[in-house]
């Protein structure tokens, strides 16, 4: 093991009361799969990025000459200047970066965390503040905001991407320099917010300011200072907790990923604190969206912002809907509540929006990510350039192929839970054994897990049956021992198990249709967890690499000819036949004709629909 990881390994990540424990990331091996691929191709991106050019804004500011020529899009062109998130990109290439090399032990990932750091610690000393940032009007953005007078951007939001790079840097990449400036800047933080009346506060956090909360919560749990509790309580927004922990849903209008990170950050506020008000309200929130409000893929809201329920029919074939961000969040959320109650069916929304959404946004060829992915039918998806966009999904993005493994098992003393079915070792160190899983899925519905240990344990084994298939047969060394047919749930299996012992779970996939809430008459089409797109052909090259998000719905947008469907969705999901290829499908049409479906995280370069408006 590289020295580094090890001393990274020798304290838990970001500690914290759940009922679950996660693996190290460190201690899982993807194997071949579109999610190794993934993530080769975001490491790759990582590594052909420049610190020194995403530096050059915080050099700037704190009167120091900077090293290289600042990046384009967000960073820096004026036609984003006013919503500031200068910097942001900085903060999420930390996260990565320690993700990354939590995931590989690659030593280069530690080594750019460390120097980031080292030079952010350069800025504070020369600017003789704990505050450092990238705005175009520097810190005096901060102040004014802090004075409660009237900005443009979202300042909190931007601070929040580098609190969270350093943070994950320090806990991920063990990077003692890291941890050294983000408790600077925390401290900065507690001082500069100490004056504000709760009234003051409050009236800030109408601005978007990403997941503060989160932040000092677990820098709490870092360092046991009541002074970061506190101001992490002081940063949940109450007009948005208050009504969510009653169980109201006023989300209609509002803003989406203003809130997800919020609500991350109230479940994160009860595990350090223990009020019972943060969970009822992450727990509401989680239940709200993921039911009528999501798409077939997970995703959710048009043009960023949550509409009514029972106008989803005026959004649902927007080009600007399913913000990536929102659904890298949504993950987060989801994840923190399955670690405090293992159910199935967070397990289970956590698969199909992994698919669906995350694993869909990145273009397999370029490693460039989406930022909206609109159900227009026979639009298409559209990806960031590598220096010239930068968009917030351009952040999250780097941060979401190189943590796949981070949510596959979870453990609990002698209990292991299988959430996800990718090819994948897992090294259970308190268990000196390991498990690889074999699976060709979602290809083939099944799954092998194949122990190594040199002398018998005992544990058990928590499969999901998921929600979408009706049975489960478990068999062990090739003797079923038997079958569920509770979708929804764990499948306890304990035992002894001893060296080469093989556990094979047999699911059921089916094609069905999915409508749209309130609309019966727009369906999505899925393959067990899997949406299906109609594929109506390519693009030409390059033309969907774009740098103007705000231009979505305009790029190539031209007619298209998308085909009619006629009929009620079952009637039609039970017309759709298998082809020879795996995950491929056809239908037949209203006019006689047939129209090709793909798994939709396998659509790239090529116009597409989702939903489809049945005659």
């Amino acid at each position: 093991m590289d020295d580094a990881l090890a001393a990274a390994k020798e304290k838990p990540a970001l500690a914290g009361h759940s009922r679950l424990s996660a693996f190290d990331m460190s201690d899982i091996t993807l194997l071949e799969s579109p999610f190794l691929h993934a993530q080769r191709m975001t490491e790759a991106y990582l590594l052909r990025l420049s610190p020194d050019r995403m530096l050059h804004n915080f050099r700037k500011n704190a009167g120091l000459q900077p090293k290289a020529p600042v990046y384009g899009g967000w960073e820096s062109e004026p036609l984003w200047e006013d919503i500031n998130c200068h910097g942001h990109t900085l903060g999420h290439y930390l996260s990565a970066c320690a993700m990354a090399f939590r995931a590989t032990g690659h030593a280069e990932y530690r080594t750019r965390v460390d120097y980031i750091a080292t030079e952010l610690a350069a800025c504070q000393k020369a600017a003789g503040s704990g505050l450092v940032c990238a705005f175009p009007k520097g810190a005096a953005l901060v102040m004014a905001h802090l004075r409660g007078e009237p900005i443009t951007g979202v300042p909190w939001y931007t601070l929040h991407k580098v609190y969270a790079g350093l943070r994950d840097g320090a806990e991920l990449a063990g990077s003692s320099k890291a941890r050294q400036v983000l408790l600077v800047l925390a401290d900065w933080g507690v001082v500069a917010t100490r004056d504000l009346s709760d009234e003051a506060f409050e009236a800030m956090l109408e601005t978007e300011h990403g997941g503060m909360n989160e932040i000092y919560a677990d820098l709490y749990a870092m360092t046991g200072n009541a002074e970061y509790r506190t101001l992490a309580e002081r940063f949940s927004h109450k007009a948005i907790l208050r009504p969510l922990a009653r169980e109201r849903d006023n989300l209609d209008g509002l803003h989406a990923n203003t809130q997800v990170p919020k609500i991350v950050g109230f479940q994160r506020v009860h595990e350090v604190t223990g009020s019972a008000e943060y969970h009822r309200a992450a727990d509401f929130f989680w239940r709200t969206v993921i039911g009528a409000r999501s798409f077939a893929t997970g995703g959710h809201g048009d043009n960023e912002h949550f509409f009514p329920v029972a106008d989803g029919a005026a959004h649902v074939f927007s080009a600007k809907g399913s913000e990536t961000c929102c659904q890298h969040n949504m993950l987060k959320l989801t994840r923190a509540l399955f670690m405090a109650e293992p159910k199935a069916e967070y397990a289970d929304y956590y698969e199909g929006t992994l698919y669906n959404g995350i694993l869909a946004s990145q273009d397999p060829d370029s490693g460039m990510a989406t930022y909206f992915q609109g159900a227009r039918p026979g639009y298409m998806k559209l990806y960031h350039t590598s220096e010239e966009s930068f968009w917030c999904c351009t952040g999250t993005g780097m941060e979401n192929h190189v943590k796949y493994r981070d949510s596959i098992y979870f453990h609990d003393g002698d209990s292991l839970w299988v959430n996800l079915f990718i090819p994948s070792t897992l090294n259970w160190r308190a268990k000196g054994a390991e498990l690889t899983q074999e699976t060709a899925f979602p290809e083939a519905p099944q799954t092998t897990l194949v122990w190594n240990c040199d002398r018998p344990l005992s544990a058990t084994l928590n499969l999901r049956h998921p929600g979408w298939s009706r049975s489960a047969t478990v068999l062990v060394n090739g003797a079923e021992i038997l079958t569920s047919t509770e979708p929804g749930r764990f499948v306890p299996i304990s035992r002894e198990w001893r060296n080469s012992d093989r556990v094979t779970l047999v699911l059921a996939m089916e094609t069905h249709a999915q409508p749209l809430t309130a609309a019966d008459d727009i369906v999505a089409f899925k393959h067990g967890p899997i949406v299906l797109a109609g594929a109506f052909g390519a693009v030409a090259p390059g033309s969907d690499i774009v740098v103007n998000e705000r231009l979505y719905g305009s790029y190539n947008n031209e007619s298209v000819d998308v085909p009619r469907l006629v009929g009620t969705g079952g009637d039609l999901a039970r017309r759709i036949g298998r082809t020879h290829t795996p995950l491929q499908f056809e239908l037949p049409t209203a006019d006689g004709a047939t129209v090709r479906l793909l798994p939709y995280f396998r659509i790239a370069h090529q116009r597409y629909a989702t939903y489809w408006k049945l005659g």
